[in-house]
């Protein structure tokens, strides 16, 4: 038994995300979704969209904002390196993602991927006394993960790429 990467369309991503990813919902938009499939059934899914953090949304980095599966071993590994042999494939030079501090990051660090020192502070509840709201997200300190061509000084490139200047 093989897993195979397969196409997926962003409805069927959102689909498998509700069903299967322990505590996010779908992300509102994409760039590009894969999926990996074991014996022709889909077990795991990736969202790749830009970041998240305008700071980072430099025109040459996309991020993996979801990635679900069913816990078919090696699934999140597979999806986390095709995600970067897509992005390196479209001319981006940086992919990042982020893991909730309780989680080991071993699929990430297994098909290459760095954690950056620098860890989100705990995420902030959008609820309010005057606007009471659920938080459907966790609260806990998130580490950025991330894997690309860096420049010999080992700082990034930031300039935007052409047709993406503000």
């Amino acid at each position: 038994m093989r897993l195979e990467l397969i196409p997926v369309d962003f409805a069927e991503a959102c689909a498998f995300v509700r069903e299967h990813h322990r505590h996010h919902v779908p992300p509102v938009g994409h760039k590009a979704a894969i999926a990996v499939a074991l014996e022709g059934r889909v077990v795991g899914v990736a969202i790749l969209g830009r970041p998240v953090a305008r700071r980072l949304d430099d025109g040459w980095t996309l991020e993996v904002t979801r990635v679900a599966t069913d816990g078919t071993r090696n699934a999140c590994s597979k999806l986390y390196g095709a995600s970067w042999r897509l992005c390196e494939a479209l001319g981006f030079r940086r992919l990042i993602t982020y893991t909730l501090e309780s989680e080991s990051g071993s699929s990430l660090r297994a098909v290459g991927w760095r954690s950056i020192e620098a860890t989100s502070r705990p995420g902030q509840s959008w609820s309010v006394r005057t606007r009471p709201r659920v938080d459907k997200h966790p609260l806990q300190k998130k580490i950025r993960w991330e894997i690309g061509v860096r420049k010999a000084d080992g700082d990034g490139d930031h300039t935007r790429p052409p047709g993406r200047q503000k």
